[in-house]
């Protein structure tokens, strides 16, 4: 299997992280610094997440890692979600960000699914 760095979907999240990072430098981020704060963390958390779980000793670990990876990023839409609303993103920039970050998500759902179906016996309660 692959190391981190060579999986597409980390490569993508941190791309995307670094998107987030230069956009939230601008006005108005600048003095919104809660949700600024919270929008760069989910950010970054997918990537990470993508590689923390591939560094772990399991394929069980892996997929749960994975889990939490997708989760951040429909934490990421929501938060843009917000941002959007509140006037600080356009919507060429919101639409952009959101359709990426959906594209992420099911290739990210896709990986856990292949896992999932590969490796039934290392994943036997994925929630335990």
């Amino acid at each position: 299997m692959k190391n981190y760095e060579e999986l597409q979907i980390w490569q993508e999240g941190c791309r995307l992280a670094v998107d987030i990072y230069q956009l939230t430098t601008n006005e108005p981020f600048t003095k919104d610094f809660g949700l600024k704060d919270q929008i760069r963390r989910s950010s970054v958390s997918i990537p990470s997440n993508i590689a923390e779980g591939k560094e772990r000793e399991t394929i069980k670990e892996l997929v749960r890692y994975l889990c939490v990876a997708k989760g951040s990023a429909a934490e990421l839409k929501t938060q843009l979600y917000i941002a959007q609303g509140v006037g600080y993103l356009n919507a060429d920039i919101y639409l952009d960000l959101n359709e990426r970050i959906a594209l992420l998500s099911k290739q990210i759902g896709g990986f856990i699914r292949k896992l999932k179906s590969t490796h039934k016996e290392e994943i036997v309660d994925i929630n335990g």
